[in-house]
């Protein structure tokens, strides 16, 4: 366990030491709060659904969290090119382990970041129905982050450059993040669009949120939470099946010191 809370407590504190990365990845969140939030209000309200401050704030929350805990596998993609990773790999421990602990430091990072929003969409006048229910609300934000700093790490394992990598994953979260219900309702959704959002993880995740904070969810609690837990399952296990490839491939293209052959003098 010890190898597990160094990495994690690494991740921690280079968050906590680039300040400009926490102000900066709140400009995202603020601006779908604020400007959703009071834009789109009026006409929420007069369609008969209430204040759409209180309902997309669950799901801006979930965002911050996505956002922050997929995008971490560009920071396997600076330690591999530093060579931090190189000198984790080659430490007496199991590469799951190195694969945990960093999962499981960008998902405590995911959740810091969702409660400085939750923090300032309390501010902004949303008003949770318990303050006796954050725990759990606390929980399901840890859930979120789980399963998607898995799948940040996963590809993190598999691609080799930058630019690929930032391509796949806005490929893939922009779309995660609009069919997951953050924005709308799930309710009257035409059948092809229902059976799309059932299928992304984060509705879940949202649809928790908003069950535990407003008390609006769709499917159910009980559902959410076991679907989300049965995905952390199995994307962890999916990031612990390829990181310990992608290491095996960097440790043999890797050369260290006494790896070096002189060329032959003719």
């Amino acid at each position: 366990m010890s190898a597990i809370y160094i990495l994690w407590l690494r991740e921690i504190k280079r968050y906590v030491r680039s300040r400009a990365q926490i102000v900066a990845s709140l400009g995202q969140p603020l601006l779908y709060l604020l400007v959703l939030g009071f834009g789109l209000g009026p006409v929420f309200q007069k369609a008969g659904n209430g204040s759409y401050l209180q309902f997309v704030a669950p799901g801006v929350i979930s965002m911050t969290i996505l956002f922050t805990s997929i995008f971490s596998g560009i920071a396997m993609l600076w330690d591999r090119q530093f060579g931090f990773l190189k000198e984790t790999l080659v430490a007496p421990v199991p590469r799951i382990e190195v694969m945990i602990g960093r999962t499981f430091g960008a998902a405590t990072v995911a959740v810091i970041q969702g409660t400085l929003i939750l923090v300032v969409c309390l501010i902004a006048g949303f008003r949770p129905v318990s303050l006796a229910l954050f725990p759990l609300a606390f929980l399901f934000m840890g859930l979120i982050a789980i399963v998607f700093a898995a799948l940040g790490t996963a590809f993190g394992s598999i691609v080799q450059d930058m630019q690929g990598f930032q391509l796949i994953m806005n490929f893939m979260v922009l779309p995660i993040f609009f069919l997951s219900g953050a924005l709308f309702p799930l309710a009257n959704l035409p059948r092809a669009l229902a059976i799309i959002t059932r299928l992304d993880p984060l509705t879940y995740g949202v649809d928790a949120l908003r069950g535990v904070l407003i008390n609006a969810s769709h499917f159910g609690l009980v559902l959410d939470v076991s679907l989300l837990s049965m995905t952390a399952v199995a994307f962890l296990s999916l990031g612990g099946y390829l990181f310990p490839k992608f290491s095996y491939r960097s440790s043999i293209s890797w050369r260290g010191p006494g790896a070096y052959k002189p060329t032959k003098k003719f």
